[in-house]
């Protein structure tokens, strides 16, 4: 008898559907347990999530929704900050009747997730910090190009439908041959949506809001000090070429009892590059952890200690 083959994403995470504010919210969810919310980054999506998602529903419920303006989600004008995204994720929660869950974000997503844990203290638990943005000036030069006045311009010579279909084709081939490499697919899967141009425009959007032709312009720094209380891991790649390495030190310094994983030989997608061991090193830290709790008044103790 021939062997099953593994469902596809669409079929073991299939995407769902929510309106917030009357824009479409897309998502996947699976498994039952403690929640983790797992948020992607820029030109990413909640596939992205897949490989690490099929580990972790054995003991967690996983929700990885697209942002606005990613995915299958709306792309519509207005706010693309950090601070809107946070606010999303809550709505989401409470049309989902979630109470609390650990925020896992990476790259972008990791910025979103340090903004929902300042804004909303009393829906995270734990925060994990996955080759998160917002922690330093740092950034690869490509990002930056995109903020440049009239780069959503030149875009489409650069993202041309055409290099994505050659590209996607090429991909089936080498995958179908055994050849396999995590990283430079999950960065084709990025370009690929760029080559539509509702994407492009989303995406100028997002990145204009964090970052500038000089870097991030966005930072968590100075406000880490509120999370000292939320048990926190950070996981990055020692061949991260998007954000350095140096800001996971950075955060781990700025973040006291924080737990540090540096991942040899991989790069921007830990997730997604060795999902295994990723999920070994994220299990590990919610196992031996307690969910956060600190009422209004211990909250405030910490933003006067911040202030003096």
């Amino acid at each position: 008898m021939e062997a099953m083959k593994r469902a596809g994403p669409e079929e073991e995470f299939p995407v769902e559907h929510v309106s917030i504010h009357g824009q479409r919210f897309s998502y996947r969810r699976g498994g039952e347990g403690p929640v983790l919310l797992l948020l992607h980054g820029i030109a990413g999506s909640s596939r992205t999530w897949i490989p690490a998602m099929r580990l972790l529903q054995r003991d967690f419920t996983v929700l990885a929704p697209d942002f606005l303006g990613h995915g299958q989600s709306a792309k519509p004008l207005g706010d693309y900050s950090l601070g809107n995204h946070a606010s999303a994720m809550r709505d989401f929660l409470q049309l989902l009747n979630v109470e609390r869950v650990t925020v896992v974000g990476q790259s972008f997503g990791g910025g979103v997730a340090m903004q929902f844990a300042y804004q909303f203290p009393e829906l995270c638990e734990r925060l994990v910090l996955v080759d998160a943005g917002g922690l330093g000036r740092e950034v690869n030069w490509m990002l930056r190009l995109v903020t440049m006045p009239a780069a959503e311009y030149v875009m489409p010579v650069l993202f041309p439908s055409f290099v994505r279909d050659w590209g996607n084709a090429v991909a089936r081939f080498l995958g179908d041959r055994g050849i396999r490499n995590a990283r430079a697919a999950e960065m084709w899967r990025s370009y690929g949506s760029l080559t539509e141009a509702e994407n492009r425009q989303a995406f100028v959007r997002t990145m204009r809001a964090v970052i500038d032709p000089g870097g991030q312009s966005v930072s968590a720094i100075d406000r880490l000090y509120l999370v000292a209380r939320t048990p926190t891991l950070i996981v990055w790649g020692d061949q991260d070429k998007m954000i350095p390495v140096v800001h996971a030190y950075k955060a781990h310094e700025a973040i006291p009892n924080s737990r540090l994983e540096i991942m040899e030989g991989v790069g921007h997608f830990p997730h997604v590059e060795e999902p295994i061991r990723f999920v070994e090193i994220l299990t590990d830290f919610l196992r031996t952890t307690q969910p956060s709790e600190f009422t209004r008044e211990e909250r405030l103790d910490l933003l006067r200690e911040g202030t003096t």
